[in-house]
């Protein structure tokens, strides 16, 4: 292996080094671990702390450790690291060194040469510390790379039609959202727009003030006033965001976190995603309006962009997928996993540079949505339309998955429900495939809504446990549904099997013109709906060419649901979507 040119993602909060083997970014790892904290620190006896080690010392000795130094990458300032003094670039320098000899003994040969990332927006002064940093920690920093750009990349190294992405990008310190154009191999960031002091570490704040309000306002001490106590909240807070986005509840426990008047006093509370997400909420705007901002900059409309990319580890939240969609009019992909993704494309950048091909990035994701059915205000047997699917696990997400939402009881001293669980994508569940259900009783003779937190974890093999649990008491179920993914294949399986003996007994010779009238076959069930739908479709691939670019992602997206419910020959679905279809060609045929 001669010279080889890793990618390095030196984050906020994280930092990774990744290399091209086989055609394929890998994230190196040590320990098991694909990911080293930015944290560096001093041993009491000076020894230099780099990663996990310096980031279980700042829980204890916070003067002693520096974190998040990328917010401060490009200024003329120093930054205390015990008894010394250390400006930005030597900090960065410090984690870069621990990528560089992590990738130099998982490679089997001295790593001299790397592509590091920044984010789109970062000056030439923060570039420049950047490459300063590097060069510090031994490398020879053959490029300095775009955070979007090599988030793009995972995706389709390759591109050779014209595609627009947007590439959201919510890390621990800081936040971008580019406007990216991919083609014939050719990336080109078209516009960018974000905020150097907004990330990750602003929502653990806001969290942390409140949880240190409500311990202050029950036991009239300030946790933030002591370092030590400041830390050990902080930390926890941060593994409760982590939790909440998967979970609509978590709790905080620290023991021994204070003492007042002899007596030590314990942390313990919960913290909801309802109320998480209220405290995000002005940050998350913010947010949306840099959206705009690049979008107004790339000079394109929202209908212009093909894909959403979600980069960082804060895009998991919830919200943000939320507000994106609804901003966007499309679903956000994160299948790659956002806290890699763009290590993985710095490394295919490297590999690029060093003439080695690339493949496509192979992720193992769910293909279709699992959830279950509800009413449209809780579970129960009761209401005027019982057929609504709440999605739990969407599809598109990585795998393993563990998901769990919050549901309510539908009518007072409701002592038990059903949980039909279902994979699909429609809103109706009956036209969803049912994978499971059971029952859970006993629970609490108490008024409508009570909560019922159902879970649901899905491993690599498509192993799938679904369990609900009454909040109140405890009590809980489960099941374990084997091959819930292999299963709807099978079930796809047989559908096309189906449709291709249609089409084989529709070449059969005809039976005998005197077979009784009753033998005859009736019409083909959608056959009306086919044939329209097929027509539309010739028309609408007519059409295209001519339709404008704003205007060409909607027919496409249109012109995509007509084919998929086609194929799952789902004839009400066909219909509106046909219908849908119609309108905006005859609008644009009159234009």
């Amino acid at each position: 292996m001669d010279d080889p040119i890793v990618g390095i993602d030196l984050g906020t909060t994280n930092s990774e080094v990744a290399y091209v083997r086989d055609g394929q970014p890998r994230v190196l790892e040590e320990d098991g671990d694909p990911i080293l904290p930015s944290f560096v620190g001093l041993s009491e006896d000076g020894k230099l702390l780099v990663g996990k080690a310096a980031r279980n010392q700042w829980v204890l000795a916070p003067e002693r450790t520096v974190k998040s130094i990328k917010r401060k990458m490009g200024q003329d300032v120093k930054v205390r690291l015990g008894e010394q003094e250390f400006r930005p670039q030597e900090i960065s320098a410090m984690i870069l060194r621990s990528l560089r000899d992590r990738a130099s003994a998982q490679l089997g040969v001295p790593v001299k040469k790397a592509v590091i990332t920044v984010p789109a927006y970062f000056n030439d002064a923060q570039r420049q510390a950047t490459r300063e940093a590097g060069e510090l920690a031994g490398l020879e920093v053959v490029r300095i790379l775009n955070e979007p750009t090599a988030a793009s990349l995972t995706y389709d190294p390759s591109q050779r039609e014209l595609q627009r992405m947007l590439v959201y990008d919510l890390g621990g310190g800081t936040f971008d959202v580019s406007i990216v154009q991919q083609q014939d191999g050719v990336v080109e960031v078209l516009s960018s727009h974000g905020d150097t002091q907004l990330g990750g570490d602003d929502f653990d704040d806001l969290l942390l003030a409140h949880v240190c309000d409500r311990f202050q306002q029950e036991h009239g001490i300030d946790l933030r006033g002591q370092l030590v106590s400041r830390a050990r909240v902080l930390r926890a807070v941060e593994a409760a965001k982590r939790q909440l986005s998967a979970h609509p509840f978590t709790r905080i426990d620290e023991e021994f976190i204070a003492e007042k008047d002899g007596q030590a006093l314990h942390l313990s509370m919960e913290v909801s995603r309802e109320d998480y997400e209220t405290m995000i909420r002005p940050l998350m705007d913010r947010t949306m309006d840099c959206v705009q901002r690049a979008l107004d900059d790339a000079h394109v409309t929202a209908s212009a962009i093909n894909k959403v990319v979600l980069v960082g580890g804060s895009t998991r939240t919830p919200l943000v997928s939320q507000l994106l969609e609804e901003r966007l009019q499309q679903p956000a992909h994160q299948e790659v996993n956002p806290d890699l993704c763009v290590a993985m494309g710095a490394a295919i950048q490297a590999a690029i540079i060093a003439g080695a091909d690339v493949g496509a990035v192979l992720v193992d994701i769910t293909p279709h949505t699992l959830g279950i059915k509800c009413l449209d205000d809780g579970m129960g047997s009761f209401s005027s339309y019982p057929f609504r699917f709440a999605p739990i696990v969407h599809r598109n997400t990585p795998l393993p998955a563990s998901r769990s939402e919050l549901f309510h009881t539908a009518y007072d001293e409701q002592r038990e429900v059903e949980i039909e669980v279902y994979q699909g994508e429609s809103p109706d569940p009956r036209h969803n495939h049912q994978i499971g259900n059971f029952r859970i009783k006993g629970l609490a003779a108490v008024p409508a809504g009570n909560p019922i937190v159902v879970q649901l974890d899905l491993n690599l093999d498509g192993m799938l446990k679904v369990s609900a649990r009454e909040r109140a008491t405890g009590l809980q179920k489960q099941i374990t549904i084997e091959n819930a993914l292999a299963r709807y294949e099978a079930e796809e399986r047989d559908a096309a099997r189906g449709r291709l003996e249609e089409l084989w007994d529709e070449e059969e010779p005809e039976g005998d013109e005197d077979a009784p009238p009753e033998l005859s076959p009736g019409p083909r069930e959608g056959a009306r709906e086919t044939v329209q739908a097929k027509a539309l479709l010739e028309k609408a691939d007519r059409l295209l060419a001519k339709v404008q670019p704003e205007d060409r992602a909607e027919v496409e997206r249109l012109m995509e649901r007509v084919r998929t419910a086609l194929t799952d020959r789902k004839w009400d679905q066909v219909t509106t979507a046909g219908n849908e279809l119609s309108d905006i060609l005859f609008y644009l045929e009159d234009a």
